[in-house]
Parts: structure tokens; C-alpha cells; sequence
């Protein structure tokens, strides 16, 4: 049996997924504020594989399945997107190769020394409860920018695969040039 791809696990799980709760993710999906945006006449009316191929064309795969958890969890299908992001981290596990290593653990250092307004990214973080009030308030404290990346990687970065994409999802919205550079490395 070959292995499960993302685009596969994302498949599974919008296909599982009762009629009404589509409707509401492709709703939701629709809703989203941040960019990447999807637009209505590649969503309406369409089924659950047209959807994964939507995700995945939209964003990377490893961003969709951070997107699809996020509005699975808005839609109140909590356990459908627990299930989802422990399938990926075990899928993501299993290829153990080098090259898939995480963006944020990649460009940990650079990140650490070279990310300068933290302030916004930190307040982004709190309204996705990547971090708690507790922690936002502990590294705002901290006086460098250095110091308060720091500490992020240190706590909250470290919890899950999921808490690094939704990280690096604000950071290309906070820090564009910075992550376009890190990226031709």
C-alpha cells in the first residue's frame, strides 16, 4: 500500500465530513482574511476532492492541512481536525528526510537575529492561541527583539508542527522580504 500524501489525508477528511459541515467550510474557507484569499467560483458547488485540489493549489500542502484545521476547528469539528493534524505530524514523521525540516527550524538562527518588529506577529500568535496571555505578556516583557524570538522558540514554537505553520504564515505576512531571502537560501 503506498503512503498516505497530505493532499490524500485532506481528501479523507473533507470527504468524512457530513454535507452541512462541507457547506460550512467551503463557507469559511471563503471567509478567511488572510492571504492567500480564495476566490467564490473555484469553491461554490464543488466536492470534497475539488476542494483538497483547491487547498493544495492555493497553499502548500503543508499549509493546507494547517488551513483546513484551522477552519475545521472554527466549524466546531474539533475532533476531525485533531485527527487531521496527528495524522500529518505522523505522516510528516515518517519521511523523516533532511530536506523536509520545517521552515521556522531551518531558518531558526536567522529568524532569532534578523526578525525586528515582533510585537504584531506576537499579538497575531495570541488571537490563534499559538500562545497563551501567560506567555504573551512573559516575552513582552523581554527587552530585545532577539531575546523575545528567543523565548518563542524556546515555549510555544515548540509545541506543534501546526503552531510552526500558523508562525510562518504570519511571519510572510509580517516579515515578506525576510522570508523571500530565507527562502533563496
Amino acid at each position: 500500500m503506498a503512503p498516505k500524501s497530505a493532499k490524500k489525508l485532506l481528501a479523507d477528511t473533507l470527504e468524512d465530513l457530513s454535507e452541512q459541515n462541507l457547506v460550512k467550510f467551503r463557507h469559511q474557507l471563503l471567509d478567511r482574511r488572510e492571504e492567500p484569499r480564495v476566490r467564490r467560483s473555484r469553491v461554490e458547488g464543488k466536492n470534497f476532492l475539488d476542494l483538497t485540489d483547491v487547498l493544495v493549489s492555493t497553499f502548500t500542502e503543508r499549509a493546507a492541512v494547517s488551513v483546513a484545521a484551522e477552519i475545521l476547528r472554527e466549524i466546531d469539528c474539533n475532533q476531525e481536525a485533531e485527527r487531521l493534524v496527528e495524522e500529518f505530524a505522523k505522516l510528516s514523521s515518517n519521511s523523516g528526510s533532511s530536506d523536509e525540516k520545517h521552515f521556522v527550524d531551518k531558518h531558526k538562527l536567522q529568524l532569532i537575529s534578523r526578525v525586528s518588529c515582533i510585537e504584531p506577529i506576537l499579538d497575531e500568535l495570541l488571537e490563534k492561541d499559538v500562545i497563551q496571555q501567560e506567555a504573551y505578556a512573559k516575552i513582552r516583557a523581554l527587552l530585545t527583539s532577539q531575546e523575545k524570538m528567543r523565548e518563542l522558540f524556546s515555549t510555544s514554537l515548540r509545541a506543534s508542527e501546526t503552531c510552526r505553520d500558523i508562525f510562518y504564515e504570519i511571519l510572510k505576512k509580517n516579515e515578506p522580504y525576510l522570508v523571500e531571502d530565507l527562502q533563496g537560501k
